[in-house]
C-alpha cells in the first residue's frame, strides 16, 4: 500500500497544475501529449518476448480505457470546475471499483463495500462552494465518466495480471500507454483545432511533469500497488488523493476549501483504511 500512498501524494499536485496552466489547451490534446510522454518513459523497459498477442491486445485495450478515455473525460472537466471540485467529484470512484470487482468475481463482499462507502462519506464531508453555478453538472458528468473508466481499468489490469504472475509490470506497461495514446489521439484528431494550437514553455514543463512523473511513474506505481492489494484498500486509496489534493490547492494554488471539513473527512478516510486492514489480516490468518 506504500506505492498507492506515494502516488496519491504525486497526484495531489496534478489537479492544481492542470487547472492553473493547461485549461487553455484542448483537453484531448493534453491527454495525448501526457500519455505520449509516459509511453516514452517506459518504452526502454518493454519486453514482449513472453507476451502473447492476445495478452498484448488485452493490455492495450485496458490502457485505452483506463488511461486514454479516462484522461479525455478528466481533462474536459477542468473547463468548468475548480481543481478541488474535480478532486472532490472523484468520491464516487470507490463505488465503481467495488461494484465492478464484485461483478467480475461473481461475488459480493460487504466489507469492501462498507470501506468504500465510508471513504465516500469522508470525502463527501469536505465542503465545496458555489454548487449552483452554470457548468457544474457538465463537469460533474465528465468526472464520472473518468471515474468509471479508471475504476474498470484498475480492476481489469489487476485481475488480468494475476493470471500471469511471472510478468513484471515494468516490462508491459508501455503497452498500456500505447493503447492510451491511440485512444486519446483518435479523439484529438476530431476535436483539436490544429491551426490554433499554441503551447508555451511553462505549459510544456507542466506536461513533462504530468506525463513523466504523474502519469508515467504514478500510474505504474498505482497499478503495481493495485495488483498487490485487495479491492477494499484500492477503493480507499482512490479517495485519499481528494483531501490531499484539496490541501495542495489551499497551500499552493490559493483555493479555499473548508479546513474543518477537510480534517473531519480525512479522519473518516483513515478510519476506512484501518477497517479494511483489520479485515484483510483476519482473512489472511483464517
Amino acid at each position: 500500500m506504500l506505492y498507492l500512498l506515494i502516488v496519491s501524494l504525486i497526484w495531489a499536485f496534478s489537479f492544481g497544475l492542470i487547472k492553473t496552466n493547461l485549461t487553455g489547451i484542448d483537453p484531448s490534446l493534453v491527454s495525448t501529449i501526457r500519455l505520449a510522454i509516459a509511453l516514452l518513459v517506459f518504452l526502454p523497459f518493454l519486453r514482449i518476448r513472453n507476451i502473447s498477442q492476445k495478452l498484448a491486445i488485452q493490455l492495450a485495450l485496458i490502457g485505452a480505457l483506463e488511461f486514454g478515455l479516462m484522461y479525455v473525460f478528466y481533462n474536459f472537466s477542468f473547463q468548468t470546475l475548480k481543481a478541488f471540485e474535480v478532486a472532490l467529484f472523484t468520491i464516487f470512484t470507490p463505488f465503481y471499483v467495488a461494484l465492478f470487482n464484485n461483478l467480475q468475481q461473481k461475488r459480493w463482499n460487504s466489507v469492501y463495500i462498507l470501506t468504500a462507502l465510508l471513504a465516500v462519506t469522508g470525502t463527501a464531508i469536505i465542503k465545496y462552494s458555489d454548487i449552483s453555478r452554470p457548468g457544474l453538472l457538465t463537469g460533474f458528468l465528465f468526472v464520472q465518466g473518468s471515474n468509471i473508466c479508471f475504476a474498470i481499468g484498475q480492476v481489469l489490469y489487476r485481475n488480468t495480471l494475476r493470471q500471469h504472475p511471472k510478468i513484471k509490470d515494468s516490462n508491459i506497461f508501455a503497452i498500456l500507454y500505447a493503447g492510451g495514446v491511440l485512444s486519446a489521439m483518435t479523439i484529438a484528431l476530431f476535436l483539436v483545432k490544429w491551426n490554433e494550437v499554441t503551447i508555451t514553455s511553462t505549459q510544456w514543463w507542466n506536461l513533462v511533469y504530468l506525463g513523466a512523473l504523474a502519469s508515467g511513474f504514478g500510474f505504474f506505481l498505482w497499478n503495481y500497488g493495485a495488483r498487490r492489494t485487495n479491492a477494499g484498500a484500492l477503493a480507499v486509496f482512490n479517495n485519499l488523493k481528494i483531501p490531499l489534493s484539496i490541501t495542495v490547492s489551499l497551500l499552493f494554488f490559493h483555493e479555499q476549501p473548508n479546513l474543518t471539513n477537510l480534517f473531519i473527512g480525512g479522519l473518516v478516510i483513515i478510519a476506512a483504511l484501518g477497517i479494511n486492514q483489520v479485515f484483510e489480516k483476519r482473512q489472511m490468518s483464517s
